[in-house]
């Protein structure tokens, strides 16, 4: 490998931190006696799981189930009040967006998260948003398509929209060198979604604990973020905000 193509190699590596970390937001290292869950191996994310094989990763997706709840019966109103709509402004609406954010299961306590690696780059996707795991096949681009957008691959009697992941979130960093260096094996699925996002290895799936993420719930220039996963210093993807992005045909910088 050449001294170019690694000094670029480690560039990537710094470029998430300094992509997420702005001058007024200084991650906080987790403290020494945050506690770690009973169930989970201490993991290297450097490394490849190599032994871990794709239907084990698979098979940790669990479908959350929805519990049914009494209700309670209500008692008979016998004068009826006025109903009163309410008038929508932008402060309304930003309070109603943020709600909307902490509703998601994830921010309640522990979850799961999956980690794979692009270009140098660990990223992270909450596993309960995760919508299935795909080895790369033959792609068929698409004329008049973002640069990022690698083409419609064929599963079964799906079509996928394949994302160059390492295109998307570093355009500017995405040389020749580096394109020639990335060797995708893996469709991460977003959700119930047509878009899937390629990988080239999975590390490990991980839970983690509120603390061990710095959230971000009214990042207006990164809605694609969820939050910085402090101790890895890696990007955790807010899922449905990344699939409105990509429908739209808006690059990380929303402008493209």
């Amino acid at each position: 490998m050449s001294k170019s193509l690694t000094a670029s190699k480690r560039v990537m590596k710094n470029y998430l931190s300094e992509l997420l970390t702005d001058t007024d937001e200084i991650v906080e290292k987790p403290s020494i006696q945050q506690a770690q869950p009973v169930d989970v191996k201490p993991t290297k994310l450097k490394e490849p799981v190599a032994k871990k094989s794709l239907e084990t990763l698979l098979s940790t997706v669990k479908a959350e189930q929805s519990v049914d709840k009494p209700v309670k019966p209500v008692a008979p109103v016998k004068t009826p009040e006025p109903v009163v709509e309410a008038i929508t402004t932008r402060k309304s609406r930003a309070e109603s967006e943020k709600a909307q954010v902490k509703e998601k299961s994830y921010r309640k306590g522990n979850f799961q998260a999956m980690f794979f690696d692009v270009a140098g780059l660990t990223i992270a996707v909450p596993l309960i948003e995760l919508g299935g795991i795909h080895k790369v096949h033959k792609t068929t681009s698409l004329m008049g398509k973002p640069d990022w957008f690698k083409g419609v691959m064929l599963h079964r009697e799906d079509k996928i929209n394949v994302v160059d992941t390492a295109m998307w979130v570093m355009p500017e960093k995405c040389d020749e060198a580096l394109k020639n260096s990335l060797n995708y094996q893996y469709i991460i699925m977003l959700n119930k979604s047509s878009w899937g996002l390629m990988a080239e290895h999975l590390v490990d799936t991980v839970t983690l604990s509120q603390d061990e993420v710095k959230w971000l719930d009214s990042s207006s220039k990164r809605p694609w973020l969820a939050g910085l996963v402090k101790e890895k210093m890696c990007a955790l993807l807010d899922v449905n905000a990344l699939i409105q992005l990509l429908d739209d045909g808006s690059g990380i910088n929303q402008g493209e």
